[in-house]
């Protein structure tokens, strides 16, 4: 209850509002984009704890040293190495599997600044576990946060990828020139 009061009161002192619903299931793969500051991760909780929804979250290794690696632990993070080939997906498809209630949020640009595609992670570890891919966002020109609708990936990621291309399209980072285009190295070059 705590944290649901700590939420409520950052958003309403920092102006921000949700917008969306939550879905109708208890297990998903999260999009977290715009992912372009690092106030991002502090409207992510504060949007989470408002809705009482328990994150576990992706982040790279060396968040997670002292002297504040317990917290983010505590908060729900799971340290990445990614210099390490540790089959992340293979990792979070077995973890789906064998609890009944998992969010997973994961910033699918995988950094702060312009990259030349997103991660493909997310939807990998989507279609494996067979659970949907909720479309979150926090759109700053608006000061809003909230969830998107919940995509079932399909065999067919361009078609997929079009539709979050669409969703994220009007949707506004701290730093905008920051924003890599939701594009998965996977899709075929034309569009």
């Amino acid at each position: 209850m705590i944290r649901i009061l700590v939420g409520r009161a950052f958003l309403r002192l920092s102006g921000w509002q949700f917008e969306g619903a939550l879905p109708q299931s208890r297990r998903y793969v999260l999009i977290a984009a715009p992912h372009t500051s690092n106030w991002d991760f502090v409207f992510m909780m504060a949007m989470a704890w408002s809705l009482g929804v328990r994150l576990s979250w992706m982040g790279k290794a060396s968040l997670f040293v002292a002297p504040f690696g317990w917290l983010f632990r505590a908060l729900g993070g799971i340290p990445i190495r990614r210099e390490l080939r540790t089959n992340l997906v293979a990792q979070s498809i077995a973890r789906f599997a064998e609890v009944e209630d998992l969010v997973l949020a994961v910033p699918a640009e995988g950094t702060r600044s312009t990259g030349a595609a997103w991660r493909s992670g997310f939807y990998h570890i989507a279609r494996g576990a067979g659970v949907p891919i909720v479309l979150g966002y926090l759109d700053y020109a608006r000061k809003r946060g909230g969830l998107g609708p919940a995509l079932w990936p399909s065999n067919d990621v361009k078609a997929d990828m079009d539709i979050v291309r669409a969703f994220y399209a009007d949707k506004t980072g701290r730093h905008p020139d920051r924003f890599t285009e939701p594009r998965l190295a996977e899709e075929s070059d034309h569009r």
